[in-house]
Formats: C-alpha cells, sequence, structure tokens
C-alpha cells in the first residue's frame, strides 16, 4: 500500500470531547489528489478517551502511553510510527476548515526549502494566537516581551521581535518559530535533525524543534491563506 502524503499526530490527554470533534474535522477534509492518515497518541487518560475514540473512528492509529509523560515524550511515538512525507502536529483543542490540510500540502510542495510550516491559528474571539508567528526569544527579544515593550509598540522591529508584528500576516512569510498546535514538517527533516525534545515536559519543545530545523538550513513558514481555529483548552 503507497504511504500517505501526510499523517497528523493528535495527543490526547483526557479531552475525549475536543479530540473526537477534531478528528471528525480531520475526516471531513477534500485532500483532493491527497492521502492522509490519523495518528491518535493517548497520555493514560482516565476519561474514557480510550474506548471512545477506538470505538468511533476505526481507521485512526491508536498508541497508548503508559502514563501522562508529556507533550514532546507523548507525541514522539506518533512521529516513528507516522508514514506521510508530511507530519503535522495537531492539538485535540483545534478544528481545521475543509481545505486546510490540502492547501497545506501544496504549500509545502511549492515551498521546497520549507522544512516546517504553519497555518493562521484563530482564537476563539477571532483573533490571532501569537503563538503561531514567533521568533525567537533571544534575549533583547525576550526582554522587551517581559517589559511590555512589545504591547506598547507591537509593530516596531525594535521592540516587537519576540511575535514579530512588523511583518504583514497577511501574506506568506518566513517566521523562527511556530506553535506546536498546528506544527507540519518533512519527514526528511526529523530523520536529520531527531524527534522532539523529550527533556520539554510541555511547552518551549515547538521552539526547540523550530530552532534545529533552522539551524540545519531549512526555511519556516507561516500560511495565513490556511485558518485553523484553535480554542486553547
Amino acid at each position: 500500500m503507497k504511504n500517505p502524503d501526510i499523517s497528523v499526530v493528535i495527543l490526547n490527554f483526557n479531552t475525549k470531547d475536543l479530540t473526537e470533534i477534531c478528528i471528525k474535522k480531520l475526516s471531513e477534509s477534500d485532500l483532493g489528489k491527497y492521502s492522509m492518515e490519523i495518528i491518535v497518541c493517548d497520555n493514560a487518560s482516565t476519561d474514557g478517551s480510550q474506548s471512545a475514540i477506538k470505538t468511533e473512528f476505526k481507521n485512526i492509529i491508536f498508541i497508548q502511553n503508559g502514563s501522562n509523560i508529556g507533550f514532546a515524550a507523548g507525541n514522539n511515538p506518533g512521529i516513528k510510527r507516522a508514514k506521510g512525507r508530511y507530519i503535522l502536529l495537531l492539538n485535540s483543542d483545534t478544528e481545521v476548515s475543509i481545505d486546510s490540510i490540502s492547501t497545506m500540502i501544496d504549500f509545502m510542495d511549492s515551498h521546497p526549502h520549507a522544512g516546517a510550516s504553519t497555518s493562521r491559528l484563530v482564537l476563539p474571539n477571532g483573533s490571532m494566537d501569537p503563538a503561531c508567528h514567533r521568533g525567537f526569544p533571544a534575549p533583547w527579544a525576550a526582554a522587551t516581551y517581559m517589559l511590555g515593550l512589545e504591547k506598547l509598540f507591537p509593530h516596531s522591529k525594535i521592540f516587537g521581535e519576540y511575535h514579530q508584528g512588523y511583518k504583514d500576516v497577511s501574506v506568506a512569510h518566513e517566521v523562527d518559530s511556530i506553535s506546536g498546535a498546528f506544527f507540519m514538517v518533512r519527514k526528511e527533516v526529523i530523520e536529520k535533525i531527531g524527534m522532539l525534545d523529550e527533556a520539554y515536559f510541555m511547552y518551549a519543545e515547538d521552539i526547540d524543534w523550530a530552532y534545529r530545523i533552522k539551524q540545519a538550513g531549512w526555511q519556516i513558514w507561516f500560511v495565513p491563506d490556511v485558518t485553523v481555529l484553535h480554542k486553547k483548552k
């Protein structure tokens, strides 16, 4: 059997309802010429997730982790199992639109130097999730963010380096770091730089991965033509 074009890896930890909605939205995708596999990794949920998800979705791959081992370690078994030429880390509290997956594959296919990419993540209030459009937290960027200077001057290249608000978010462009909520990466990149660093239990593992991708010479892109709901629950 031919390998899928994309493997979507979803980490579940006591988010049964959110995960079920996430998978349903994925299943409704218009993939066109592309193919997709869905992998759910479960961090020993106690809300009935395992049986409910396996019963409702017969065509997914379900991986049972032994305990709540965190985001990086929880996702890595799914990444290792994935057969797609692209791997998408997708939070359980997201909802993709019907053409999100196919459009992102189109973009990556047409940008061979892009090692990873993300969509525009939109919060329930309609605003953009700033975590999907970041610079690296270098000392100056971190300082201006922590001191509130970025909030005062969000479009300044000097004071707004962490979330790069000086860039035009209406067009696709390169960024330093993207969110693990929707992190699409080439399998060949992972084969070169390795898995998520399991030293991070939760948070910062996406920044670390992005940094290693950039260090290996690949680009990371923000693609605003694709909008994905991020409930942040």
